[in-house]
């Protein structure tokens, strides 16, 4: 073409875009090979699942970042007409049409180095909460306790509050509350309390554990509420712990005749 311009064909080099193909699928394997070698290791490895899961985070960032890169170069001709070109046609491209792209790529590394949660962490997202399980080049992924995948682009972690419950630890404080009616025997209810949580083979005994008692207002009627709170051995076992701690304290509440709270009722009599 005249006047010293390109034509955005001539950039493209036909032979090499094959082999760009090819890097690009060698690229998707090696990445499926690490993940799969992950969760084997994980499994057999349990009480370092976490740092196997960071590590391999970090190696799947870079094998995609490198093959990205050697597929672009083996496709494109970066003679100095074609960087003039690159320069002028890409920086509209990305900066229009891959603005939101670029941006999640980036904030996936400004996460693998500021690491505000890491992977394997149990966290809360815009109401949203569950477990990180991967974080990519565009988006994290988060698989919630009733089992549900979500994705959220990597962006979105730099301008909104995240919380993690356990920050790259396998244990992680867990908290719930039982309610009992204000004439209940509390210190009676507070150590069967105790009791299910010491006998859980879910609690994590090597930090500190609690029960506080507090009088609330559950549901517009006055009870006493009992907070317990105790670490859970692995955050896998987080539900597990939950239902294995619930079921004993009802059943030590039936079997001492703690009751719930109840609603009191009166009538206006006759008129």
């Amino acid at each position: 073409m005249g006047n010293g311009s390109v034509n955005v064909f001539e950039l493209i080099n036909l032979p090499g875009v094959a082999s760009g193909i090819l890097v690009i699928l060698v690229t998707w394997l090696l990445v499926s090979f690490v993940s799969s070698l992950t969760r084997r290791l994980g499994q057999q490895f349990a009480d370092r699942r976490l740092k196997i899961n960071q590590t391999s985070t970090l190696f799947r960032f870079v094998i995609w970042f490198v093959g990205l890169l050697l597929a672009t170069l083996l496709s494109v001709r970066l003679s100095d007409e074609a960087v003039l070109a690159l320069t002028g046609t890409a920086a509209v491209t990305i900066g229009f049409a891959l603005k939101d792209l670029a941006s999640s790529v980036l904030a996936g590394i400004i996460i693998l180095v500021d690491r505000p949660f890491q992977v394997g962490d149990r966290v809360t997202f815009a109401g949203i909460y569950g477990e990180v399980r991967e974080i990519g080049l565009r988006s994290v992924r988060l698989i919630t306790l009733d089992d549900n995948v979500v994705t959220i682009p990597n962006n979105k972690f730099l301008t909104d509050v995240v919380s993690s419950g356990n920050w790259g630890s396998l244990d992680m404080l867990v908290q719930m509350d039982f309610y009992i009616g204000l004439d209940a025997d509390v210190s009676r209810a507070k150590e069967l309390v105790g009791e299910a949580i010491t006998t859980s083979r879910f609690a994590y005994m090597e930090k500190p554990w609690t029960v506080l008692v507090n009088a609330v207002v559950h549901e517009n009627y006055l009870a006493v509420r009992l907070r317990a709170k105790v670490y859970v051995l692995d955050v896998q076992y987080e539900m597990a712990l939950q239902t294995d701690v619930t079921e004993r304290v009802l059943m030590s509440f039936r079997k001492h005749e703690i009751h719930p709270p109840v609603i009191l009722t009166r009538s206006a009599g006759p008129a």
